[in-house]
């Protein structure tokens, strides 16, 4: 087999961010700084922001670009011919290659992208949302698919990140329509559901990930990525139990929703 080392840097080099882990992990580190420092203490004589407009655009945005994300993963590989099982990564220069791992540079870009969920927050001067796992899971999420897109930017790693961008569709759809009003509180019956979806989502995506660790012919490159993606599904299926144990086994309310590890009691 053709030595992934020899292919994979010349295919993402030039891409915007690709080059060296360095300027993600710098603006990471100011992410995290902005918001769990240096952003409050901006906001603390100040009065919160009204972002309304801002936040109506940036939701339905979020809807837009991950059913392109979601369509992108299914046309370059898991609606064309990829194992649910076990599905190597393709290094060549093939159109079908390329588009995959085009998409997942998409795909990690929208986690920078997403960072405005937790800029919102403090600008608004939500910080009791800003919470570890919130700052963790937006700060994690972007700094692992960095190599994922460098080393494995396709085969079953890239599972998750399929099954999310539609997940995203269903949960950011939800919080643009809450951004815009009471007025279409009436449209949003189905908001009970979304805790349940992420939840699914959790489960589906450790069932599928955890196949691998029992096959003994799978060729995947990569076994740690496996390991990551397994380990990271298994503590937010956890945390999904939790809340579900916390509402219907001692009786508290369950949170409306879940957004990106941030137990949400107040719509957008």
């Amino acid at each position: 087999m053709e030595k992934p080392i020899n292919i994979l840097y010349p295919r993402v080099e030039d891409w915007l961010l690709m080059s060296s882990p360095l300027p993600q992990t710098i603006l990471l580190g100011f992410y995290v700084y902005f918001v769990t420092s240096l952003g409050p203490k901006l906001m603390e004589n100040r009065k919160p922001f009204e972002l309304k407009k801002a936040m109506i655009t940036y939701n339905f945005f979020i809807v837009l670009f991950s059913v392109y994300m979601c369509y992108e993963f299914v046309m370059s590989g898991w609606g064309i011919g990829y194992s649910f099982r076990c599905e190597i990564v393709d290094y060549s220069r093939s159109p079908t290659a390329l588009r995959m791992a085009r998409t997942c540079w998409l795909y990690y870009f929208s986690k920078f992208i997403e960072l405005l969920d937790t800029i919102f927050f403090v600008l608004r001067k939500k910080n009791s949302q800003v919470t570890f796992l919130h700052v963790f899971h937006h700060t994690i999420m972007p700094w692992t698919w960095w190599f994922g897109v460098k080393f494995a930017a396709g085969g079953l790693g890239t599972f998750h990140a399929l099954l999310n961008t539609a997940v995203h569709v269903v949960m950011y759809s939800y919080y643009g329509l809450s951004a815009l009003g009471p007025a279409y509180q009436k449209y949003l019956w189905w908001k009970k559901y979304l805790t349940s979806l992420q939840l699914v989502q959790f489960v589906i995506v450790t069932i599928h990930i955890s196949q691998f660790f029992f096959m003994e012919d799978c060729k995947y490159q990569f076994p740690v990525f496996a390991c990551i993606i397994m380990s990271y599904s298994f503590l937010f299926l956890l945390l999904f139990l939790h809340f579900w144990y916390r509402a219907y086994t001692k009786g508290q309310r369950l949170p409306k929703t879940v957004k990106n590890g941030t137990c949400k009691n107040k719509d957008n």
